[in-house]
């Protein structure tokens, strides 16, 4: 693999080894450049397995465009390296090992129009009048619990406002419909895996294992689920 179009600073980044790594630097500089020539780096360097590395990023368009980056500079077009992004790479998990969660395997994920019909068979269900949330303020409200974080327990105990303990007793009525449904949002892919590795402690390390070098393409657009998975996954290296 060539690095002549790498400057000084980028072949340092992709050369370094055995301890974090942060590029921090603006945009068209070269900081995906640099994480395809690192993949390739590694493994044509044998510093790790192909398939013990996780690359993520966040749209399937930047993952595909890795990938075909990475076989061009390692001129192998059947590369086995782990690449996707947040949702897809946390899907895999849970096809998995979800079972672990009382989920099947065969499990749906809603989209934002699935989402919105549950919402309103919650809502008719609650007998809450329409015209005092809308199920679309609800989808919304219920994702911004999910990014922080918050339980439905939690968003109940901090709830003060009547509107605000309506809210939580929402967002746990939608989550057991989504459970009795066998289905999943996509904020509930990205949050499932960190409650499989807090109560299957065997399954993170099964991971921790497996993944032994992470990247992470355009990090500092993590939220805190995506935060966390990477904390996780990384925690023994």
């Amino acid at each position: 693999m060539s690095k002549r179009n790498l400057n000084k600073i980028q072949k340092s980044a992709v050369e370094s080894f055995g301890r974090p790594v942060l590029i921090f630097a603006g945009a068209g500089s070269g900081k995906t450049r640099v994480l395809t020539h690192k993949i390739a780096h590694l493994i044509e360097k044998d510093l790790v397995s192909a398939p013990n590395i996780l690359a993520v990023t966040f749209t399937n368009k930047a993952a595909q465009e890795m990938k075909l980056r990475v076989a061009k500079l390692l001129k192998d077009k059947n590369i086995s390296v782990n690449l996707g992004t947040f949702h897809s790479i946390c899907a895999r998990i849970l096809r998995k090992e979800i079972h672990h969660l009382g989920y099947n395997s065969d499990f749906s994920i809603f989209d934002v129009k699935d989402q919105v019909s549950l919402v309103k068979v919650v809502l008719e269900a609650m007998e809450i009048p329409k015209n005092y949330v809308t199920p679309q303020e609800v989808r919304h409200k219920i994702s911004h619990f999910k990014n922080k974080l918050i339980s439905p327990d939690e968003a109940k105990s901090k709830a003060h406002l009547v509107i605000e303990k309506t809210y939580a007793e929402i967002y746990k009525n939608y989550q057991k419909a989504l459970f009795e449904n066998n289905a999943l949002d996509f904020d509930d892919l990205l949050i499932l895996p960190l409650q499989l590795f807090d109560k299957n402690p065997k399954v993170l390390e099964k991971y921790r294992k497996y993944w032994q070098y992470i990247l992470v393409d355009e990090y500092q657009d993590t939220n805190k689920p995506q935060f966390m998975l990477i904390k996780y996954l990384a925690g023994s290296h």
